[in-house]
């Protein structure tokens, strides 16, 4: 099993401090880990897609989505868009525990022998609080950062209605991690 040397955002900076006081162990790997959050931030900044994990009932639940993020008083805060019904909604009204994982850059690398086989990839995993965002001002603002994170130009316009049928989810990181294997 993997364990990732976690970096707990806004709290800690010296990685023997963070396992001294969350009891986390080292990340198994520790060549392959990444220090620091801008080292971590730029590995998000590069991925497409981020799996968003959720868990009710004791049943796991992982999705796709397109994300976008902001560094605001010294934390992270992912945002994300969907439906205002579902499954994904219903899991997080019950339980406002989530990770998520994104990642770039995969590629096999391989070997002779089927034991030598390994691949080259980055990765940011985090944990945090994920809630509704109710607000139609905040709504467009973190909607805003998500359009500018995909390319949109200029200053984006939404339809009152339009704000009203989407639902923005937005994420509280509590800790995040980085490991990548380069070469």
């Amino acid at each position: 099993m993997l364990y990732f040397a976690h970096l707990i955002i806004n709290a800690i900076s010296d990685n023997a401090e963070i396992f001294e006081k969350t009891g986390l162990r080292r990340m198994r790997r520790q060549d392959r880990e990444v220090i620091g959050q801008e080292n971590i931030l730029a590995i998000l900044d590069s991925c497409d897609v981020l799996r968003l994990g959720l868990c009710a009932d004791d049943k796991p639940y992982i999705v796709p989505m397109n994300f976008a993020y902001e560094l605001a008083d010294g934390k992270i805060f992912i945002y994300l868009h969907c439906a205002r019904e579902g499954r994904k909604i219903d899991i997080i009204r019950k339980n406002n525990n989530a990770c998520f994982e994104a990642d770039i850059g995969f590629k096999t690398l391989e070997k002779e022998l089927a034991c030598e086989w390994s691949a080259l990839f980055q990765s940011v995993y985090g944990e945090g609080k994920i809630s509704e965002i109710a607000d139609d001002a905040l709504k467009a603002r973190a909607l805003d950062i998500i359009m500018k994170r995909y390319g949109f130009e200029g200053t984006p316009v939404y339809k009152p209605e339009s704000l009203s049928a989407v639902n923005v989810l937005c994420i509280e990181v509590e800790l995040i991690t980085g490991k990548q294997k380069l070469v």
